[in-house]
Order: structure tokens, then C-alpha cells, then sequence
């Protein structure tokens, strides 16, 4: 496949966010031709919302590009050893719409923490509110970033050699998943 669309989503709203940072990161060393990042910042889910006033535009669009990337990239902070509100009110928000538009998506997660842990809870916990949508989540090589200050230089690109050939692996796994038939 020569054209290589990925939607990256960040858990974290922060314009500096690490996780921002490593979704970059994926698309930089995989290869995407062509890279959106996703806009979290949707209404907080509220079904009289969508009765009075329908879906949003705003998770239209979200909805609409998860539909046609040909994989997502997820990289999502850890809190209170689960996934970011704003993440899970999008996967909330997006389970609303028309169309499945995870329905045998590739999708690769990752997470980038100040713990030593990286999020692994984080990303056990994605995994779990995704299973409902049915997209083909990779189950690895793991992505998990520990003490994410450290881990990214100045122009916001990985310089720990294991977390860069994990990110490579995870990559070079999502490009060959989405040449397979669903």
C-alpha cells in the first residue's frame, strides 16, 4: 500500500502533551502519507443533547475521519488508572453516530506517562472500552513511556532507543494490518 492515511487521537487535550507528542512520533516513523490528529474537545456526552439537537458536528467529523484513515493511532495518558475522561466521552460520542466507523479499523494504542509504568492500566482499560466496536486492535508490541518528561528532545521526537524500535515494531505491524482484508 502505497497511500498510508493514520487518524492519531491523544487522550490528553494539552497542546504540549506527551502523548501528542508520541502519536507524531508513530506517524512520523510509520510512514503515514498522510496524518490528521483528531479534536477532542466535544460536548460532554448528553443524551437530551443528542435528542434536542442531534450529534454534534464537531463528533460528525470524528466519527467521519476514524471512517476513512486507513488505521488510528490512540496514545492516551493514564488517570486514576484508567483512560482520560475526554477519550471515553469521544468513544462515547462516536458509538452514536451512523456507520460503525471502527468496524474492522486498524487501530494501534500507546501511552506516554510520568509513572514507570508507561500505562500499562491505561491501556488495558482502552482495550476494554474498545472491544464493543470492533475494530482490529493490534495487541502489540506494547508502546509504554515511562517518565515521559525525559523521553522526547526539543523538537518533540523519541531519543530512548527501546521505546523508538517498540514504536517501529508497532508501526511496521499496523501499516501490514491494513492490507489485510477485514
Amino acid at each position: 500500500m502505497s497511500e498510508f492515511s493514520i487518524l492519531g487521537i491523544s487522550g490528553a487535550l494539552r497542546s504540549g502533551s506527551y502523548n501528542r507528542m508520541l502519536i507524531r512520533e508513530a506517524a512520523r516513523i510509520g510512514g503515514a502519507t498522510s496524518y490528521t490528529e483528531a479534536d477532542l474537545r466535544l460536548p460532554l456526552y448528553d443524551g437530551d443533547l443528542e435528542d434536542a439537537e442531534g450529534i454534534p458536528t464537531s463528533v460528525q467529523i470524528l466519527a467521519d475521519q476514524i471512517a476513512v484513515a486507513h488505521a488510528v493511532v490512540i496514545s492516551t495518558p493514564e488517570y486514576n488508572k484508567g483512560i482520560s475522561g475526554v477519550l471515553k466521552n469521544a468513544l462515547d460520542w462516536v458509538s452514536r453516530t451512523k456507520g460503525s466507523p471502527w468496524l474492522g479499523k486498524p487501530v494501534a494504542i500507546m501511552s506516554a506517562t510520568a509513572g514507570r509504568s508507561g500505562g500499562e492500566r491505561t491501556q488495558f482499560n482502552l482495550r476494554l472500552s474498545l472491544v464493543a466496536f470492533r475494530p482490529r486492535l493490534l495487541q502489540g508490541p506494547e508502546v509504554l513511556v515511562g517518565a515521559n518528561a525525559d523521553q522526547f528532545d526539543e523538537n518533540g521526537q523519541l531519543t530512548n532507543e527501546r521505546y523508538i524500535a517498540a514504536l517501529e515494531q508497532l508501526m511496521e505491524a499496523l501499516r501490514a494490518e491494513t492490507t489485510k482484508t477485514a
